[in-house]
């Protein structure tokens, strides 16, 4: 069949079923710039404990009342507020989300992954896909830690929304694994020491070391003072694509592999396994994908089956890493000198796993 005997579409013909998603993928990007606007307009708390009339909102705001209430009403169809009555809106469960204040606020969250470093690095995707490239090197002519250096209000959003994430692995990670035939711990680009500071406030036999830069660990020494282990734990700042500091019998690397490529990624486990003594293992918390795409179920919910796969993307875009399959974990290891002995998912910290090495 050559293009002239396609035959023009029937004005008559009713949209394909599948019509809706692509149409609700396609504004994915508009719903993701209005919550940024909500973040950055303070909507949520604005409406406080709610329901509030728009125009009281727009006043609060600085804002014009129909220009805010036709943002409010997209976020009601989005499912983060509701109109109980014309004109007057409150916060849903997941709308409370983006309250600053909220205990598992997403607010930094959204200013990260709607910041126009991130989005117009996305614009790029497709020679990403040609050219296994980083796209953020191109468009910013530096990485994206450097960049996030170069800007603070970014880099402050960026530590917490990572911070929160650590904080719900952190709740979880010290009564899921055996600590107690360890001595030490070192959490290897453990940031502000969140993890590492759960795990030795559960487990008193232990010490710890935090190793990140100068820049990751600047507020590890709070932490520590908070949770009463400034005796326990020391930070340590390094480098780890050059060493990493000797002395423990168990590495933690969470969220950390999964930022580089194979090569770089391997670089870093080699150096834990050259420190890491006799019967020591390595621990690494990330997610891990399933050896084929599994079924979303319905397809309102495509995205939501999306989310680690479109954070694979992203992590080829802005940073040239990769999420894995078990697969690709046991290759690292191998390649680092270590043996991939278990993986599991990390129970009440999706979508995280537990995978434990020890030496080859």
């Amino acid at each position: 069949m050559t293009s002239t005997d396609v035959h023009p579409a029937d004005p008559t013909d009713r949209p394909p079923t599948d019509h809706g998603l692509a149409v609700r993928l396609a504004f994915g990007g508009l719903a993701a710039q209005a919550l940024r606007a909500a973040v950055r307009l303070h909507i949520v708390e604005l409406l406080g404990s709610g329901p509030r009339r728009a125009c009281d909102v727009a006043a609060d705001a600085g804002a014009e009342h129909q220009p805010v209430t036709r943002l409010l009403r997209a976020l009601t169809g989005l499912g983060l507020l509701e109109e109980p009555a014309p004109d007057t809106f409150s916060a849903t469960p997941a709308g409370a989300l983006l309250h600053p204040d909220h205990p598992h606020s997403l607010a930094s969250f959204v200013r990260v992954f709607t910041d126009p470093a991130i989005v117009r690095a996305w614009e790029h995707l497709d020679d990403s896909v040609r050219t296994g490239g980083v796209a953020f090197d191109s468009v910013f002519g530096t990485d994206f830690f450097d960049h996030l250096a170069r800007h603070p209000e970014l880099s402050a959003d960026f530590d917490t929304a990572m911070g929160r994430a650590t904080a719900e692995a952190a709740s979880v990670l010290p009564h899921a694994y055996d600590f107690a035939r360890f001595t030490s711990v070192t959490d290897v680009g453990g940031g502000d020491g969140t993890l590492l500071a759960a795990v030795l406030t559960a487990h008193p036999h232990l010490t710890g070391t935090v190793h990140d830069t100068a820049r990751g660990l600047r507020a590890a020494p709070e932490t520590l003072r908070r949770h009463g282990l400034t005796g326990r734990c020391t930070p340590a700042a390094g480098d780890f694509f050059r060493s990493v500091p000797a002395g423990s019998d168990l590495y933690l690397l969470k969220s950390v592999l999964h930022d580089w490529p194979d090569d770089r990624a391997v670089t870093i486990l080699r150096h834990c396994r050259a420190v890491l003594p006799p019967g020591g293992r390595v621990l690494i918390v990330e997610p891990v994908l399933p050896d084929t795409v599994e079924d979303t179920g319905a397809a309102e919910h495509a995205l939501d089956g999306a989310v680690t796969y479109l954070s694979d993307l992203n992590m080829m875009v802005n940073l040239g890493g990769r999420e894995r399959i078990r697969a690709d974990f046991r290759d690292l290891c191998r390649r680092a000198g270590l043996s991939l002995l278990s993986a599991a998912p990390l129970e009440g910290a999706a979508p995280y796993f537990l995978l434990e090495a020890a030496p080859a």
